[in-house]
């Protein structure tokens, strides 16, 4: 009889599930909704309950699954303890220990920014590489770090938070998590607007992104701009690299990757997202952590079911 995992990527709205079998290949996926009433008590009996639904329509037994890995927002720690995530409604507790006790079988689990960085390392754009960092370029900034093929947590999961890098002393916005002047303020998809916005604040420099209104502005526009060559564009693009390579070199001179693989919104921009974030980076890296690949991320929405089934086959 043959061995399988689940993957699982707890999101806010949507609960994605992954059946894998041991050497990794997704063999079903299948998405429920994500139950966040009463402090989302009843995410994980959901979870637990789509799972043996799957066992039963499978016809695997339980002797036959290594186990199940969870990834979910929040800080997570290497054992499992989820220490708060507001979106879910959860307060501080064991995902593994809760959940194993549902299922009767071993459950990791893991903060969902560095379980979907597993993923690309061992399925998407990171294959070959044992140092990884992930950088997700979405509504905000996530990152994932990897040293020496597993996940880097800290003390209390909250290790990878390369969002929250302090970039800029005289932002006076707050970012999400209330600081100001964090990387996620200039480099995520709402980043990338808000210095398209301000750019056409300061100038009355002619741009095609003054052909729509304001509001409609978003970064694809922006990019979309810088390819055609458009020059308030390609100076957004500028400072969006301005941050972005700054802050991955501080990264780079603490954790020495082989290669940064970007995903998340943005990076649908493509190839042309290097060419602006490569050039800051060189001029910013501690010159022994300068030979860095850049690669785009390949797993899409699934990099959370990979990346949380191999914690189970780590």
């Amino acid at each position: 009889m043959g061995k399988y995992v689940f993957g699982v990527d707890v999101g806010g709205t949507t609960v994605k599930l992954g059946f894998f079998d041991a050497a990794g290949e997704l063999l079903d996926k299948w998405e429920i909704p994500t139950r966040t009433e009463n402090n989302g008590e009843k995410i994980l009996p959901d979870i637990a309950a789509s799972i043996k639904e799957k066992m039963e329509e499978k016809a695997v037994d339980k002797d036959a699954v290594i186990g199940v890995g969870v990834g979910a927002p929040g800080p997570i720690d290497a054992a499992g303890t989820v220490y708060g995530a507001v979106n879910l409604g959860w307060g501080t507790f064991s995902i593994s220990d809760t959940l194993s006790g549902l299922l009767g079988m071993t459950v990791k689990a893991g903060n969902d920014a560095n379980v979907a960085a597993l993923g690309e390392m061992w399925k998407g754009g990171g294959q070959g590489c044992k140092d990884m960092v992930a950088v997700t370029l979405g509504t905000g900034v996530g990152g994932g770090i990897i040293v020496n093929g597993g996940m880097l947590t800290g003390a209390r999961g909250g290790g990878g938070e390369i969002g929250h890098i302090h970039m800029e002393d005289t932002e006076t916005e707050a970012c999400g998590c209330g600081n100001k002047g964090c990387l996620e303020e200039y480099a995520s998809a709402t980043g990338v607007v808000r210095l398209a916005k301000r750019a056409l604040q300061a100038t009355e420099e002619a741009s095609v992104l003054r052909e729509k209104p304001v509001e409609k502005i978003s970064a694809k526009t922006v990019f979309d701009a810088v390819k055609a060559g458009d020059a308030l564009a390609i100076k957004i693009a500028e400072q969006f690299g301005e941050y972005l390579g700054k802050g991955l070199a501080m990264i780079a001179s603490v954790t020495n990757p082989e290669m940064f693989v970007i995903g998340g919104g943005v990076s649908k921009a493509g190839e042309v997202l290097f060419e602006y974030i490569r050039p800051q980076f060189e001029k910013y890296v501690f010159r022994g952590c300068k030979d860095v690949k850049f690669a785009l991320a390949t797993l899409g929405n699934d990099a959370g079911i990979y990346g949380a089934a191999k914690l189970v086959l780590s």
